[in-house]
């Protein structure tokens, strides 16, 4: 039993989630009456995954604030980076809600709950907008009141930076903190496989096999979101400001993309960009190694695209049909959660709470959603790391034209 056991725990936890995915489609299809016994697992883990929302958004958000306070990346190439990974990443969010809103994968999507969500009374545009700023930081934190938790955690961030060496205690507590907080989610996710079963089950048990057709639709819009991205966004910089020719850019640049699909993380990728940027493409080592971290940490285009598309997916599925001012606020709230997202495996997924309250979504409403995506997620992380990945070797090339217009043209 226990060889059993641990060989079953040497698997990657994809694996594992792959097995209690087709455990639980064969006991919603065989046996849909006894999914009532494995229900409490899926339940348990719904509110697991709402246990860390909160302090995911607020010590990702502080910690990568004061993630840049590093004195070579506060110059003129930190801020053209930082300035270019912003208008990237609202690119992005808005490629991905428009990809929602013309394919509509949400759609009849089998959440947990059949019926139309209601959102309640609308609140005006000026109300929403004071609201980012808390009056009661500890009672915003308890509500799970995300515009004002976001604002307060950047404010905290840039706070710490400026108080200097007075407050560098305190960002080495953020980072700490951070570090700890992303063992815990690791924790987590070592349930997953169990809650993925009693998910799928009870989910099959009620709709059918049905049930994956929106998967199938969400897949497709990642693709598309992650075509258009790189097409529409990332070639033009490339062929306008950073001056260089897009199939040499991208002969060079395989490398990395493949290390970023294989790995689904922008951060493992970092070592192998690195090289490619200086050696491949032959730019400045100092440019590469200020732009290309502050990439790994903020420029998550894949992440941004997939928010603001799960955004949509998620209000579809919901039973609501959003109107301009709230996809206004998914807009603002989908490009600052991106930019907060931490390093860890289906981050994007945890930080969708954020943007979902932020229209008045429950953290309820938004575990389930979480949990009918998270089985699927890693072939998806898998696609959306490339955009991601690809995002920063062309911010880095475009930020080294800048700082050097003679440079060799690769």
């Amino acid at each position: 039993m226990m060889t059993w056991l641990r060989r079953w725990q040497a698997l990657a936890l994809w694996r594992r989630v792959v097995v209690g995915l087709v455990a639980g489609v064969a006991l919603g299809l065989l046996a849909p009456s006894a999914t009532v016994y494995v229900a409490f697992l899926g339940d348990l883990f719904v509110r697991l995954i709402r246990m860390l929302v909160v302090p995911i958004v607020f010590i990702s958000l502080a910690s990568g604030v004061t993630a840049l306070a590093d004195p070579r990346r506060l110059g003129a190439v930190g801020a053209r980076t930082i300035a270019l990974f912003a208008a990237t990443t609202f690119c992005a969010v808005a490629i991905g809600m428009a990809a929602g809103l013309v394919i509509q994968p949400g759609l009849g999507a089998a959440i947990g709950s059949g019926e139309a969500f209601a959102l309640g009374e609308p609140v005006p545009v000026y109300d929403q907008l004071m609201g980012i700023v808390p009056v009661n930081v500890v009672e915003a934190l308890v509500a799970g009141d995300m515009l004002a938790i976001i604002f307060f955690a950047i404010a905290f961030g840039v706070a710490t930076v400026l108080a200097g060496e007075e407050g560098r205690p305190v960002a080495n507590l953020l980072q700490s903190a951070a570090r700890i907080l992303f063992r815990l989610v690791a924790l987590v996710m070592e349930f997953t496989p169990y809650g993925v079963f009693a998910l799928i089950a009870v989910a099959v048990a009620q709709n059918g096999i049905a049930v994956f057709t929106n998967i199938g639709w969400l897949a497709l819009c990642v693709v598309i979101g992650v075509a258009v991205q790189i097409a529409l966004v990332h070639v033009p910089l490339l062929l306008f400001v950073a001056k260089r020719q897009v199939g040499r850019f991208y002969r060079a640049a395989i490398d990395a993309l493949a290390v970023a699909f294989a790995t689904a993380s922008s951060a493992a990728t970092l070592p192998v960009a690195l090289r490619v940027a200086i050696e491949k493409m032959q730019i400045d080592r100092g440019v590469a190694s200020t732009v290309l971290p502050i990439g790994a940490s903020i420029g998550k285009d894949g992440t941004a695209m997939y928010v603001g598309l799960l955004s949509v997916f998620s209000l579809q599925a919901l039973g609501v049909t959003p109107d301009p001012a709230m996809l206004g606020i998914v807009l603002l709230t989908g490009a600052l959660a991106a930019f907060g997202t931490a390093p860890i495996p289906s981050a994007s997924l945890f930080m969708l709470a954020a943007v979902l309250a932020s229209v008045g979504v429950s953290t309820a409403q938004t575990a389930l959603i979480i949990g009918f995506v998270l089985p699927f997620d890693r072939l998806l992380d898998m696609t959306r790391t490339v955009a991601s990945a690809n995002a920063n070797l062309t911010v880095t090339a475009s930020v080294s034209r800048w700082e050097r217009p003679d440079e060799f043209l690769g």
